[in-house]
């Protein structure tokens, strides 16, 4: 049964593609006994390019440094920090990083994709989507989810101010990748500190809390299954967790 785990991604051994040069961290997945979802980092040395493949999967991108272009479908968009791609199922891109710095990503891939015609990839910028409260004092950004094209899970960037929330559970698995910030996660027994770098895997059900132990918010980019908000949360006895200032409610007042 997998458990909640953190790795920094500098730490993971890399694979590298000595013909492009590109670098594949595989940080937790598969390789941590997590089969619901898969997220490494790669990183493509400055201006260089890499063909890849993405196979049965659904996919998503976050750039974190440098800059860059895919080129998929015919099309080429640019890349820079903060920018999230969606990649359908069976599709091919290219990542081209640009000649001055390495180009580096978090990527995820979702194996066993949701039934449905697949989308089209999707480029969308952090900074054009809608910020969102969450619980306790928690905000968040949607980077694509069933609206714009991820039919199988939600991608998002979560927003921790300097607290600790109280302990809670989600009913989705999870992948977290930490931006900025440092804290500690807590889940049961186990304690864990975590900064920029820190890789993260929750699965449903596990009781926990990100603590931000900063003095500015914590930033996290995360993908988690099935699909919904990550404002969705519940405390250990099973009753919903709302953000502050909600009006609480039951399912039978919607």
């Amino acid at each position: 049964m997998p458990t909640v785990t953190v790795v920094r991604a500098d730490e993971v051994e890399p694979f590298h593609n000595a013909r492009t040069g590109l670098t594949v961290r595989p940080t937790v997945g598969p390789r941590t006994e997590f089969d619901a979802l898969e997220q490494a980092v790669l990183e493509c040395p400055a201006g260089r390019s890499q063909t890849i493949s993405v196979g049965d999967v659904e996919e998503t991108l976050f750039v974190l440094d440098g800059r860059g272009t895919i080129h998929i479908g015919g099309q080429s968009h640019p890349l820079e920090p903060e920018v999230g791609v969606y990649l359908p199922p069976e599709s091919k891109f290219v990542l081209e990083s640009a000649p001055d710095a390495p180009l580096r990503v978090v990527a995820v891939r979702v194996p066993d994709p949701s039934p449905g015609p697949p989308s089209p990839a999707q480029v969308n910028r952090l900074a054009e989507s809608e910020l969102e409260p969450a619980t306790t004092r928690r905000e968040f950004r949607i980077v694509a989810d069933p609206n714009n094209g991820l039919r199988s899970a939600t991608h998002f960037v979560g927003y921790i101010p300097p607290d600790r929330a109280p302990d809670h559970f989600h009913t989705y698995d999870e992948v977290i990748y930490v931006l900025d910030g440092e804290g500690v996660m807590h889940a049961g027994a186990f304690s864990g500190p975590v900064s920029a770098g820190a890789c993260i895997q929750l699965p449903a059900r596990t009781v926990h809390c990100l603590q931000n132990t900063g003095t500015e918010p914590m930033r996290i980019v995360a993908v988690f299954r099935p699909a919904g908000s990550p404002a969705t949360a519940f405390y250990p006895d099973g009753t919903p967790a709302f953000y502050e200032g909600a009006q609480h409610h039951t399912p039978e007042e919607e």
